[in-house]
């Protein structure tokens, strides 16, 4: 069953490769992207179930144990987060080839299906990693293929919010590469089921400033303020299914690996003030600056810099309470966050613009969209009983059971912040959906997008099929929300054992290192 580890990343990998083979054969990379991805959601469930009843499983590669070799371990924290990312990734991919951003007949290139691809087998990499330098290859995997499908079919706005967006991305890379030299000069190993053992052995001052320097490594990738200012300048200027990809999985890709390195390799009794600091200044700065905004990708993008401050709340805490409402938080922010960004991109489609101010003026869009945007945006607000809900609670428990100055003001920043958000989605929705009232008769009242909506008046008409495929995919979305919240009791017990798992460290350690003279 161990093998199953290697499926998340090898079937991607490979079928990248075909892909790009397949290039003058557009519904050939359609069907072998999808299946793909449909195979390894099934193996990342399957991963999970796995996990879940029997612990962390390991898988050594070309058969070198660990710390010698490369190991992928699958914990229920891992297998967790990569189930949810890969069915969000499924979803996103179907909205990119209705939309036609997988196309190269729609102004894009053939290398959308291969670098998407590569993008996935990245992310899983990511969460399966055993050691800090197979997590940087994972990174670059990962950020490599986002560097290609952020710049395609790029102008000159999108080719300069790239070139910021790869800039900041390959310096906290060559910061990633230094913290990883640094380590293994100090320990002598680069196998995160080690490294905790040996960091405790270093003077204080060491293993606190190489604890710092992975914190504003992984900061930068998660947009962590006050190293955030690249993301909303950055996400918005991509077609609506690779911001809504990289808003969902790439920033969570750096909270996974705070949490796994800040547990696993610098553990710590009691509450983490410095990050507590961080955590509110991330909330309340992103919520700011949403409410800010008059284009409604940057609201988003702001609101998702906000959302991180969240999950840094339950990683201060540093129990298990805390972290169970940090995996709970992550979990329903992976969908939300896909899930609202591509009912913004089906509502940029149909104006032509992102432009609140514009959009305002604009007919009410389609029914059916509201009612897609209705549930995530409740649930970022933490409206109950939504899945945001569900997590914010666990959250705000675990600050006021902990107690003291830094716990305390965590929950003040989390109400507030809530209640900001409530007020950007109230606004963001009302501007939206309620304007030009006066012309609803011309278009509001319709349950689903016109066929010919496609970009705003004037553009190529878009096929009805392609249209279901989109709304499709962003229904799937929400309806998984939805069944976040309706599951909230089953994910709350499993993210509860995840987080145990996180602060007993010799069960990840006595599952990767299997010989005995490495334990």
């Amino acid at each position: 069953m161990n093998l199953l580890l290697a499926l998340p990343v090898l079937l991607p990998v490979t079928a990248a490769g075909v892909s790009m083979g397949l290039r003058n054969h557009p519904t050939a990379q359609r069907w072998l992207s999808t299946g793909v991805l449909a195979a390894v959601v099934v193996t990342a469930f399957a991963l999970l179930v796995l996990a879940d009843r029997h612990g962390p499983l390991v898988l050594s590669a070309g058969g070198w144990q660990a710390p010698t070799g490369i190991a992928l371990v699958a914990d229920r924290l891992a297998a967790l987060l990569l189930s949810i990312s890969l069915l969000v990734a499924l979803a996103v991919l179907v909205f990119a080839v209705g939309q036609g951003a997988a196309d190269p007949g729609h102004g894009r290139t053939a290398a959308f299906h291969p670098a998407y691809l590569t993008l996935t087998a990245g992310v899983g990499l990511v969460f399966l990693s055993g050691d800090l330098f197979n997590l940087f290859v994972a990174f670059e995997m990962a950020l490599g293929a986002s560097y290609v499908l952020i710049t395609l079919d790029a102008g000159e706005r999108r080719t300069r919010a790239g070139m910021t967006y790869t800039v900041i991305s390959l310096t906290s890379s060559m910061l990633f590469l230094t913290a990883i030299g640094l380590l293994y000069a100090a320990t002598g190993t680069v196998s995160l089921a080690q490294l905790g053992e040996r960091t405790a052995g270093l003077p204080d001052g060491v293993a606190a400033a190489l604890g710092l320097l992975l914190l504003v490594v992984f900061g930068i990738k998660s947009a962590l303020v006050p190293l955030h200012f690249w993301l909303p300048d950055s996400y918005p200027t991509a077609p609506a299914p690779i911001t809504a990809v990289f808003a969902a999985l790439l920033t969570k890709m750096g909270v996974y690996a705070m949490v796994r390195t800040q547990t696993l390799v610098f553990p710590r009794e009691g509450p983490w003030v410095l990050l507590a600091v961080l955590a509110i200044a991330t909330m309340l700065v992103g919520i700011l600056g949403a409410l800010a905004q008059d284009d409604i990708n940057r609201l988003l993008c702001f609101t998702l810099v906000s959302h991180i401050g969240f999950m840094l709340f339950g990683l201060a805490l540093f129990d298990v309470a805390g972290l169970t409402g940090t995996i709970l938080y992550i979990v329903h922010h992976i969908v939300v966050q896909a899930t609202l960004f591509l009912v913004a991109g089906l509502v940029v489609r149909r104006a032509g613009t992102p432009d609140l101010r514009r959009l305002e003026c604009l007919p009410p869009p389609a029914v059916l969209l509201a009612v897609l945007f209705l549930p995530p945006a409740l649930s970022l607000s933490g409206i109950p009983p939504f899945s945001g809900f569900v997590a914010k609670l666990a959250l705000l428990q675990a600050g006021l059971a902990e107690g003291g100055p830094a716990a305390y003001a965590l929950v003040a920043a989390a109400l507030l912040t809530s209640l900001l958000t409530l007020g950007a989605m109230v606004r963001l929705g009302r501007r939206v959906f309620l304007g030009g009232r006066e012309e609803a008769g011309r278009g509001g009242g319709r349950l689903l997008p016109e066929p010919d909506a496609g970009n705003g008046p004037g553009a190529p008409r878009t096929p009805r099929v392609q249209l279901r495929l989109m709304a499709g995919a962003a229904a799937g979305m929400a309806l998984t929300g939805l069944a976040l919240a309706v599951c909230a009791g089953p994910l709350a017990r499993i993210s509860e054992r995840a987080a145990e798992d996180l602060l007993r460290q010799d069960t990840y350690r006595t599952a990767v290192l299997v010989t005995e003279g490495h334990r």
